[in-house]
């Protein structure tokens, strides 16, 4: 999905201009690949190593899997080439940077003149709220930060999208009649679905549980200190991305994957290290960067933007529902959403590859 979209991007804004592309796959070598104006291109074999040495940039959307196994063949094999890749690996290696240029352009510039070639997307709610609070980041007003995330099941991949879609369609098959009917009582439909959700009838091959209807307060791994490593990488990534030491601005909260098929969003409670009147604080985001749009914190343009479908496939991302909390000023909550296989995965991967363009 992330090459997907990373190659639309790439074709609405004209960036094959500058490049001459070779297209690999790990699954459908020598079929056709993607069409540039009138030229077709024929899929290489992703794992011929010979043939990815003779590249100068490489970009890998693939999974993990395939980072393990290729790039470590790609050094032993003296490859001197930029690695831009969409997978978490080698996001904390020490000769790696986490890309994201709105927010650490300096940084980028920094590592590419010490010779740094290893450059790699980051997680996708870091990278969205990152974005949304990029203007109090670079203030350095921010103390800390809790964050609740509600995050699509595309965030998974593509396979969980569909059994998400399948199970949908199942629960609307079951509830065909009861649906139709004007005797059906909504209480009894209710304890129906509930015996449906548990009963093995719903696919679950890749989300383990249903989700639809329904939601999963745990996403990724778990960790010794009772974190799930989706939630440990907001903290450790997002200071990497800032340039600092691990916990210079502490990140903590709770990941939720829900039964959306795209976008991620993110409550947010954010401890300033001062006052600031909220008129300012939203200056203070809007003229950051290009992409945040602010939402009025009010009932109608809440719930008609902030959602995941008003920004699907939208490169804009949206920040509302910003006041200050009760138990006192210094305290800010806001929300946000935006599509994460846009600013989460394929635009920071997109903008770096023409930032080495132009670099070398």
């Amino acid at each position: 999905m992330v090459g997907s979209v990373l190659l639309k991007r790439m074709i609405e804004d004209g960036d094959f201009k500058n490049i001459n592309p070779n297209f690999f796959s790990t699954s459908q070598i020598l079929h056709t690949g993607p069409q540039l104006g009138k030229k077709k291109f024929i899929l290489h074999d992703a794992f011929d190593i010979d043939a990815l040495t003779a590249m100068d940039i490489i970009v890998s959307c693939h999974s993990s899997n395939y980072t393990n196994i290729v790039y470590k063949k790609l050094i032993k094999n003296k490859w001197k080439g930029y690695w831009l890749d969409a997978s978490s690996t080698l996001r904390m290696n020490n000769d790696a940077v986490i890309v994201l240029d709105p927010i650490n352009s300096n940084l980028i510039y920094k590592y590419l003149d010490m010779g740094i070639k290893t450059f790699i997307g980051g997680n996708c709610i870091v990278s969205i709220m990152l974005m949304t609070l990029g203007g109090l980041f670079k203030a350095k007003i921010i103390d800390w930060i809790n964050s609740i995330t509600y995050q699509a099941a595309s965030g998974a991949g593509s396979q969980y999208m569909r059994e998400l879609i399948n199970q949908m369609y199942n629960i609307s098959n079951i509830f065909y009649n009861d649906f139709n009917s004007v005797d059906s009582k909504i209480l009894d439909i209710d304890k129906k679905l509930n015996r449906v959700m548990y009963s093995g009838i719903l696919q679950t091959k890749k989300i383990n549980l249903p989700i639809a209807v329904s939601l999963l307060p745990w996403i990724d791994q778990q960790i010794n200190n009772g974190q799930s490593r989706e939630e440990w990488k907001s903290n450790i990534e997002t200071n990497k991305i800032l340039g600092y030491l691990q916990n210079t601005i502490t990140i903590d909260g709770i990941c939720v994957r829900i039964g959306t098929m795209r976008c991620h969003s993110q409550a947010l409670i954010i401890k300033l290290r001062k006052n600031i009147p909220i008129n300012d604080i939203e200056t203070i985001i809007n003229e950051h960067n290009d992409w945040v749009n602010i939402v009025p914190n009010n009932k109608k343009a809440s719930i008609e933007y902030l959602t995941p479908a008003s920004v699907s496939g939208n490169i804009k991302i949206l920040i509302g529902r910003m006041r200050n909390l009760i138990i006192g000023d210094e305290y800010l909550t806001a929300f946000s959403v935006g599509d994460q296989l846009i600013w989460g995965a394929a635009e920071p991967i997109k903008r770096m590859l023409n930032i080495i363009i132009n670099y070398i």
